[in-house]
């Protein structure tokens, strides 16, 4: 594969893993693998967010914690990066994990295929939000562009799930 070369999932692919409470993997399926193009002992321990891809606002990654952080589940589109410079989009379902004390034991995370028409749209709100976040500092910039996501969506006059749930129903 060369780089920035795109992987697309198929129908019936499933892409899952488990992160502790600090977002550090602790399971990966062999399709996460082979997609990633990762072996086991090479994301076991490491930070989920090593397969974050450049093109992802930092906003997106602000509302999924807020989103989390909550104990709520998240429903997004995410652009991740191959280990050799690749990239692949899913819709990822992301939810916390308790242990039987209900404390949090981390996060457990399905992805999918996604709709590529949703992805046309997404991609034009992820360029704006990386817009917003390169004017501004390190510390302001996850938050503004979170912010102006939130108001694309107030726009939809809906929740941010049923955006996602609409943008699903787009035809490719």
């Amino acid at each position: 594969m060369t780089r920035d070369q795109e992987i697309r999932l198929d129908e019936d692919d499933l892409i899952v893993s488990k992160t502790d409470p600090k977002g550090r993997i602790t399971y990966a399926n062999r399709r996460f693998m082979e997609i990633a193009g990762y072996s086991e002992p090479q994301l076991l321990g490491k930070p989920h967010s090593m397969i974050r891809h450049a093109d992802m606002p930092r906003g997106v990654f602000r509302f999924l914690w807020g989103t989390l952080q909550e104990g709520k589940e998240f429903f997004g589109y995410v652009k991740n990066r191959t280990s050799d410079g690749g990239y692949y989009w899913v819709l990822a379902n992301i939810t916390p994990d308790y242990k039987t004390d209900a404390t949090l034991a981390g996060y457990f995370s399905v992805r999918r295929r996604p709709n590529f028409a949703a992805i046309r749209q997404v991609s034009q709100w992820y360029k704006k939000m990386l817009e917003i976040e390169a004017g501004l500092s390190a510390s302001q910039a996850p938050q503004a562009s979170m912010q102006w996501l939130i108001g694309q969506v107030d726009q939809q006059g809906c929740s941010y799930n049923d955006l996602i749930r609409q943008l699903e129903q787009l035809q490719e």
